[in-house]
C-alpha cells in the first residue's frame, strides 16, 4: 500500500463543530477531538488501499479540524494520532494505528489481523509502542451525506399504552419463510409486510432492537472463531451496524426505511445503546478508535493509569468526562433526529450515573445532560439500572424522567409462580411497584415490567430447565447467571410426558398473563409468543445460529401460545383500568369503593397476618374501573369495567369465594390460563359470593361490568 505525502493538498481551516466528517462547500469538513495530540493526520483511503495523509493543523478547544476540497461522500478515511505513549498515565497514542472516527456515520470492514491492532510492543503495560501499521487490518470510517428515506411521523405512544417487544434484527427474520432470502436478517427484513403484519396482529406498540450501533467482535471471540451475536461490543456510536444491511454500504438508507415501515404501522422503534464500554476491552485489547485518541478522556483510569472496570467488559466509559458527555448526547440526538428512533434502552445504565467510577448519582452530569436536552427529553428513556458491581444495583433510584428495567418484578413473579414466595411483594409488583417508584416523582409506567429478556432463559426454557446449559458458548458452562429462579417441573429439558408439557404451557401462560395484567409497562422477548426455546442456554450472546434465531415453523404449541398472547395483549389495550398511569392510593372512586382491594380466597380482604404468611399462594386483586385515571389523547378521563384478578400458585386446586354484591352483581370470566388460548371454559356470568374452584397453578380474570 502506498502512502502519499501530506503537503500536496490544500486544507482550509474549517470549524471545530459539529465533530465528524461533513460534506460542505465543495469538499468535506473533518473535525476530531484530542487534547493531548501533538499532530493529527487525516488519512484518505482509496479503493485500492492506497493512503493519502493530510495533516490537520487547526486546533480549537482541543478539536483538530480542517476543510479538504474535492473530497466527496463515500470517501473512506481514518486518523493517525501523534502524541504521548505513556501507559503509566493511561495515554496510548500511536500513529502506527489507523483509528476509526468516533463520530463516523458509516463504518466499513472488520478486524482482519488482531496482532496489527495492538498498540503495544512489549505488553500492555510496557513502554514500547508497536510499530506495526494497522492499515488494511482494521475497519474504516466512511464520509456520508445527510438525509435519506423519510422515517415518517413518530407515533408518540403514551407510556401507559406501551407494550415493548425486544428483538434481534438478524434473529427475527433469519428463518422467516415469507421474507425474501436476500432480506432475511436485515433492516429491510424487519420492514417486510409479513413482519409488520405479525407485529400489528400481536398488538405490540414498540420494538426494542438489540444493539444496532456498529460493533466489533472481542479478541477472545475472534481467536476462537466465534461472533458477538448480540452486539454489546460497540465500535462506533453513530454508524448503524453494517452487517444488518442487505446491500453493503446502504445501512443508513435501509435503517431509515425500516423505521419508516414501523412508524407507518404506528409502531415505535427503540434501540439498545451501550454507552458503558467499547469493543477495545482492557489494556491488552486492540487500538481501534477511542484508546488511540486520548484514552483517559473516554475510559475510567485509576491514579496509576490502570484502566478501571465496573462493567465486566475490560473497560468502562467515564461518565464524568466532558468528551464522553458530548459524544453520548450528540450520538443520541443523531439517532433520534436523523435516523428517526423514538427512544433508547441504556445498557448497564448505572455506569452513566457513576462519574469517574464513584458513587451513583441520579443527577450526574451525563444523566442530567440527557434529560435536559430539548430533543432527548422527549424520547422514551429506559435505564438498565445496574452494572457489574454490587454498588451499581440501583433499581428505583434513577431520576424523575427515567423508566427502568424492574429486576425486582422479574424475580418476584418468577418466584411466585414456582411456589417460592408468598403474596406480600407480589402485590407491589402487580400494582406498579410504588415502593420503588412513588417516592421520586415517577409514574407506574416507568416500571418496565419483564419476566425475562435476551440475557436469560426464554419463557419456555424458564419452565423447562433448573440449570443453564451453555456448553455451546465455549466457556465450559461458566458463563451466564446461576440465579435463574426457574423450575423444570420434574424433567430437565424436553419431555414427552403430556402432563408435564401441559403444566409447563400453563405456567408460561400464567407468567405472560401476569406480565400483561400488571400495572406498569410490559416488555417481552420476541419469540416467546411462538414457544421459542434455546435448549436451556441462558447466555446465547455468541450463537449466531438457529439456537438464537426465531423458528417460524407453526406447531400446535406455537399457535396456541400466539393465540393466547394476542388475546391478553388486546385485553390490556382495551381496558384502561389495567394500564393506569397513576399509582393506586386507596382513593374512593365514583362507586364508593377504593380503587384497589386485595382479597383472600374466602372473598374477604387480606389482614396483616395474611401478608406475612410466606406460604400463601392465592391472591385476589380487585381494580375499580370507574375512575381508572387513564385518559384519552385529548386528556379526558376514561372509565372502564372493574376487574377481579385471581392468582393461585399452589400445587392443588383451591376453592375461592367471589366478593359480595357491593363489588358487583355479576362477574364474567374473561381470561383463563387453564385453556390453551386463554378463552374461559364457560362465559356464563357468576353471581356475587359464588364459589369458584381455581385449578392448581392457574390465573383467572373476571370482569364486573359497569353499572349503567
Amino acid at each position: 500500500m502506498a502512502t502519499h505525502p501530506t503537503h500536496d493538498t490544500h486544507v482550509l481551516a474549517g470549524r471545530p463543530f459539529p465533530l465528524g466528517a461533513h460534506p460542505e462547500a465543495g469538499g468535506v469538513r473533518f473535525a476530531v477531538a484530542s487534547s493531548v495530540a501533538e499532530r493529527v493526520e487525516l488519512c484518505l483511503i482509496g479503493d485500492d488501499g492506497d493512503e493519502h495523509r493530510i495533516e490537520l493543523t487547526e486546533r480549537t478547544f482541543g478539536v483538530w479540524h480542517g476543510h479538504v476540497p474535492g473530497v466527496t461522500s463515500g470517501q473512506k478515511y481514518g486518523y493517525r494520532i501523534h502524541g504521548p505513549y505513556e501507559p503509566k498515565t493511561g495515554l496510548r497514542c500511536n500513529p502506527h494505528k489507523l483509528l476509526v472516527d468516533p463520530y463516523a456515520r458509516r463504518i466499513s470492514g472488520t478486524v482482519t489481523d488482531l496482532e496489527a491492532t495492538y498498540g503495544y510492543a512489549d505488553g500492555p503495560e510496557g513502554v514500547e509502542p508497536s510499530t506495526v501499521d494497522s492499515l488494511g487490518s482494521v475497519p474504516l470510517s466512511v464520509v456520508t451525506s445527510p438525509g435519506g428515506p423519510d422515517t415518517g411521523l413518530k407515533p408518540d405512544i403514551p407510556f401507559e399504552e406501551t407494550v415493548v417487544y425486544e428483538l434481534h434484527v438478524k434473529g427475527f427474520t433469519a428463518q422467516h419463510p415469507d421474507v425474501p432470502e436476500a432480506l432475511r436478517g436485515t433492516y429491510l427484513g424487519l420492514a417486510h409486510p409479513a413482519v409488520i403484519d405479525h407485529l400489528v396482529r400481536l398488538g405490540v406498540t414498540t420494538v426494542e432492537l438489540l444493539p444496532v450501533q456498529a460493533f466489533s467482535d472481542e479478541p477472545s471471540l475472534v481467536l476462537d472463531g466465534r461472533h458477538n451475536y448480540w452486539g454489546y461490543s460497540p465500535l462506533g456510536y453513530f454508524a448503524p451496524h453494517a452487517g444488518y444491511a442487505s446491500e453493503p454500504g446502504r445501512e443508513i438508507e435501509e435503517f431509515r426505511t425500516m423505521v419508516a415501515a414501523m412508524h407507518a404501522a404506528n409502531i415505535e422503534v427503540l434501540i439498545d445503546v451501550v454507552y458503558n464500554h467499547t469493543c477495545e476491552g482492557g489494556p491488552d485489547g486492540p487500538t481501534l478508535s477511542f484508546r488511540g485518541y486520548e484514552a483517559p478522556a473516554y475510559y475510567l483510569h485509576d491514579d496509576d493509569g490502570h484502566m478501571a472496570d465496573i462493567t465486566g467488559c475490560g473497560n468502562t466509559i467515564d461518565a464524568g468526562s466532558p468528551t464522553v458527555i458530548r459524544l453520548v448526547t450528540d450520538s443520541l440526538r443523531y439517532w433520534s433526529t436523523e435516523l428517526g428512533v423514538d427512544g433508547f434502552r441504556f445498557d448497564l445504565a448505572s455506569t452513566m450515573g457513576r462519574p469517574h467510577g464513584g458513587e451513583f448519582d441520579p443527577a450526574s452530569a451525563l444523566l442530567t445532560a440527557i434529560t435536559t436536552d430539548p430533543v432527548l427529553s422527549r424520547c422514551k428513556l429506559i435505564a438498565e439500572p445496574w452494572d457489574a458491581t454490587g454498588e451499581g444495583y440501583q433499581v428505583g433510584y434513577f431520576g424523575a424522567q427515567w423508566a427502568e428495567w424492574n429486576g425486582v418484578y422479574r424475580d418476584t413473579v418468577r418466584d411466585f409462580w414456582r411456589g417460592a414466595t408468598g403474596v406480600d411483594d407480589l402485590a407491589y409488583r402487580l400494582s406498579g411497584s410504588s415502593d420503588l417508584y412513588d417516592h421520586s416523582l415517577r409514574r407506574p409506567w416507568q416500571s418496565i415490567n419483564f419476566v425475562n429478556a435476551h440475557d436469560g432463559f426464554t419463557l419456555r426454557d424458564l419452565v423447562s430447565y433448573d440449570e443453564k446449559h451453555n456448553e455451546a458458548n465455549g466457556e465450559d458452562n461458566r458463563d451466564g447467571t446461576d440465579d435463574n429462579r426457574s423450575w423444570n417441573h420434574g424433567v430437565e429439558g424436553e419431555t414427552d410426558d403430556p402432563a408435564i408439557n401441559e403444566l409447563r404451557a400453563r405456567q408460561v401462560r400464567n407468567l405472560f398473563a401476569t406480565l400483561m395484567l400488571s400495572t406498569g409497562t410490559p416488555m417481552f422477548v420476541a419469540g416467546d409468543e411462538r414457544w421459542r426455546t434455546q435448549g436451556g442456554n441462558n447466555n446465547a450472546y455468541c450463537l449466531d445460529d438457529p439456537t438464537s434465531w426465531i423458528d417460524w415453523t407453526p406447531t400446535d404449541a406455537s399457535e396456541e401460545m400466539l393465540a393466547f398472547a394476542r388475546r391478553v395483549i388486546f385485553l390490556r389495550a382495551s381496558s384502561p383500568a389495567l394500564r393506569q398511569p397513576e399509582f393506586f392510593d386507596g382513593r374512593t372512586t365514583p362507586t364508593g369503593r377504593p380503587d384497589l382491594i386485595w382479597l383472600r380466597a374466602d372473598g374477604e380482604e387480606l389482614d396483616e397476618a395474611d401478608w406475612r404468611d410466606d406460604e400463601c399462594r392465592t391472591l385476589g386483586m380487585w381494580i375499580d374501573g370507574s375512575n381508572s385515571q387513564s385518559r384519552t389523547r385529548e386528556g379526558e378521563l376514561l372509565t372502564d369495567h372493574s376487574w377481579l384478578l385471581l392468582m393461585h400458585a399452589g400445587a392443588e386446586p383451591v376453592d375461592v369465594t367471589l366478593p359480595g354484591a357491593e363489588f358487583g352483581t355479576t362477574f364474567e370470566p374473561t381470561l383463563d390460563t387453564t385453556t390453551p388460548d386463554g378463552a374461559p371454559t364457560s362465559d356464563e356470568p357468576l353471581p356475587a359470593r359464588a364459589a369458584v374452584t381455581l385449578a392448581a397453578r392457574s390465573l383467572l380474570l373476571l370482569k364486573a361490568p359497569r353499572e349503567q
